[in-house]
């Protein structure tokens, strides 16, 4: 298994405090989520996109999908952000998992600065269908990005 768990980037962390990633609604970077079968081999030391292993199928292009932000907000003393779920629809693909990245020039050391690594916690499969990416509740303890 490749894939063993979900982890905040740590060039990311190092990214934000040199004000690198802006997730602002309006005028904000543009963030990606591209899926990955379970040859796939990320961790918290992974720092760029790539498609190697990326997934493959009818309605899934290379790259995956452009995220929609949420604003930033806070929750008592953790701060945290969101996106909206994401739908590749009439998509015929199995993945185990996925790779939230930054594809805004400059926004740190490359055009794909990873931010979040998503496991699955086993394949999923769409047969042309809908495959939707769904976030959790944008909280203090959910959301997807969030600091305390």
């Amino acid at each position: 298994m490749a894939f063993s768990g979900n982890y905040m980037c740590t060039s990311f962390k190092q990214e934000l405090l040199e004000g690198a990633h802006n997730f602002k609604n309006s005028g904000g970077d543009v963030f990606k989520l591209a899926m990955y079968t379970n040859s796939a081999s990320f961790n918290a030391a992974t720092t760029a996109y790539t498609t190697s292993n990326e997934v493959s199928g009818s309605g899934y292009t290379a790259g995956g999908g452009t995220l929609v932000r949420v604003d930033p907000t806070t929750s008592g003393t953790t701060a945290l952000t969101d996106f909206a779920d994401l739908t590749f629809s009439n998509a015929t693909v199995t993945a185990r998992g996925a790779l939230i990245y930054n594809t805004t020039t400059g926004s740190g050391s490359s055009t794909s600065d990873t931010v979040v690594v998503l496991d699955f916690g086993s394949d999923k499969t769409s047969t042309a269908g809908d495959f939707t990416i769904q976030f959790p509740a944008a909280d203090a303890s959910n959301a997807i990005i969030r600091i305390a």
